[in-house]
């Protein structure tokens, strides 16, 4: 068990969505292949095209996201941690580099609720803090009231920059990136009777 000495019970959580929340099957280099963009991360490939490329890679990336959306699971412990959120009044996000068309897909596949939702539709996306701040800001909290969580570098690199507590999702993995968060968890589980913790303080 890890635990999180001395915490107060924080106003919001807001969650990444593939890795963190479900399990998406996208083969990232199956979709920058067909896209024809090498190495580089796929949006900020994406910024740099021409406009009529753009287009054709939105077409490629949009649909694997719908696809993937359809079929993703839901990831073990997700329930338990947002229901435990709902019940302890800790408002809810979810941040995601995806499409809102996927997200819904995925809200709708797995009967799932957040009280703000922010996508790549929604201005500049993670590493940039500013998705982390705009889900605050649609919350009502500080960004320092709030834990940002997720799995990845960018999730951990956007939460920093914002001035978010950030919480990186392990799986168990050694950390692959420089980006240091505030603490580290191995899984939602863990996550889940943490928060626990701080709410029967």
């Amino acid at each position: 068990m890890i635990h999180f000495a001395m915490l107060i019970v924080p106003k919001a959580v807001l969650l990444d969505m593939d890795g963190t929340i479900v399990t998406l099957k996208l083969d990232f280099p199956r979709i920058k292949a067909d896209m024809g963009i090498g190495q580089r991360p796929i949006l900020e490939a994406m910024d740099a095209m021409p406009a009529d490329a753009r287009h054709r890679a939105l077409k490629v990336l949009l649909a694997a996201e719908e696809r993937a959306a359809a079929e993703s699971g839901l990831a073990e412990g997700a329930s338990e941690l947002l229901g435990l959120m709902r019940s302890g009044g800790i408002a809810s996000a979810l941040i995601t580099r995806n499409s809102r068309s996927s997200v819904d897909t995925v809200l709708a596949r797995h009967a799932l609720r957040f009280d703000a939702l922010v996508t790549r539709e929604d201005g500049l996306y993670k590493p940039h803090p500013r998705a982390v701040l705009l889900a605050c800001e649609m919350l009502g909290v500080a960004a320092n009231e709030a834990w940002m969580v997720g799995d990845g570098q960018y999730d951990v690199e956007a939460g920093l920059a914002a001035g978010c507590p950030t919480v990186w999702l392990s799986h168990g993995r050694p950390k692959p990136f420089a980006a240091q968060p505030w603490k580290t968890v191995d899984n939602l589980a863990v996550l889940t009777a943490v928060l626990r913790e701080c709410l029967n303080a």
